[in-house]
């Protein structure tokens, strides 16, 4: 779906900064109304480099979620070392929670899925793998390492997507549900401070449970 990368120094610097510049017009704009002109302009490039790089305002959009879900893929395989070799579950846990409330509210995150939900009908299978391979690809991850978890006794519970759901949400799903319709500035110490109250909710839960089997 992306452009092959370039290895030569002055276009990979040129398309840095076209798709910085693309994504705060994307974002300020919307899909409609960006222009290609005004993008360039913004980069302090001419608009034939961004037509000779990218192709055009569709392919800068795709890039620009691309981008997002790399992000998200990097997340997910960090977290999937951090949460395999954790000597201590819940720690583990704690940290993971804040950095994800982190990542998703400290960002671009939030606005960029709004953008993209309002592109969906005009992008509908990158809306499709947006979805599959950054938050579905956290969730999953997330469920994985609940479950070799509950294989060592740490938790219990019955079934690890359902468990991983219950994670994230306790870690952000109502500050999500505002922050997606509200365009309001998150204060992001209060996020984390609320995203560790959600993960003792979550251990107390879970935690609890298996002692009480004990």
């Amino acid at each position: 779906m992306q452009v092959p990368v370039s290895t030569d120094p002055r276009i990979e610097r040129s398309r840095a900064v076209i798709l910085e510049a693309a994504a705060a017009h994307f974002l300020r704009r919307g899909f409609i109304a960006a222009n290609v002109d005004e993008i360039a302009a913004e980069a302090r490039v001419s608009k034939r480099t961004v037509y000779n790089i990218f192709g055009g305002k569709e392919q800068l959009f795709r890039e620009i979620i691309g981008n997002a879900i790399d992000t998200a893929e990097r997340f997910s395989t960090d977290i999937a070392v951090e949460l395999g070799e954790a000597a201590d579950p819940e720690g583990a846990l704690r940290d993971i929670g804040v950095r994800l409330a982190s990542l998703v509210f400290g960002g671009r995150v939030v606005p960029l899925r709004r953008l993209l939900i309002g592109e969906t009908a005009r992008f509908p299978e990158l809306a499709a793998d947006y979805y599959d391979r950054a938050p579905g690809r956290v969730m999953r991850t997330i469920a994985q390492a609940l479950e070799r978890f509950r294989e060592r006794g740490v938790l219990d519970f019955h079934d690890a997507d359902e468990a991983a759901e219950h994670f994230a949400f306790l870690v952000m799903g109502a500050p999500l549900d505002r922050a997606m319709f509200l365009e309001e500035q998150s204060d992001l110490s209060e996020i984390e401070r609320r995203a560790e109250r959600g993960v003792d909710v979550f251990l107390r839960a879970y935690v609890g449970a298996r002692r009480a089997r004990v």
